[in-house]
């Protein structure tokens, strides 16, 4: 497959179709609801679920489908989160037994956890940029003040 992978029409729906092409009436429409959690989380990240999975599901962003790709976002974000603690406890270069300055092990899984989150924050739609294309329609008969996101 070449170019860009296409968007999901709940996404394309949501930003207003900006590009006017054909909306894709045969794409599956996997059940509503939100997804359970998964058991093999570390704390932060079940944490970090129960923020994000409400609110995506009600925003027409999440089904039931989405499960693996959320678990894995808040996965990472728990990783991020255990090597920052790590981080603030440790320095961030080491000397080796050999007398070789090295960078903390800790600021690598750090990195490599922003970078993981960065991309799926993108699939689901977290990121600042991917919310910037967004409008999402505000509840029948809610106020605006009363309308929670």
């Amino acid at each position: 497959m070449r170019g860009r992978k296409p968007k999901p029409t709940a996404l394309k729906l949501i930003e207003g179709n900006p590009g006017k092409r054909p909306i894709n009436g045969r794409e599956p429409k996997p059940p509503s609801g939100v997804p359970t959690c998964p058991s093999h989380l570390s704390a932060s990240a079940k944490a970090e679920w129960k923020r994000l999975a409400r609110t995506l599901n009600d925003i027409g962003l999440l089904t039931q489908i989405d499960r693996t790709v959320l678990a894995a976002y808040c996965q990472a974000y728990g990783r991020w989160v255990e090597a920052e603690r790590r981080l603030a406890e440790t320095p961030p270069i080491l000397k080796t037994p050999a007398g070789y300055v090295q960078i903390s092990p800790w600021i690598t899984i750090s990195n490599k956890q922003v970078e993981l989150m960065t991309r799926l924050m993108a699939e689901l739609g977290l990121s600042p940029t991917s919310r910037s294309r967004l409008s999402v329609q505000v509840p029948t008969g809610a106020k605006p003040w009363e309308w929670d996101c």
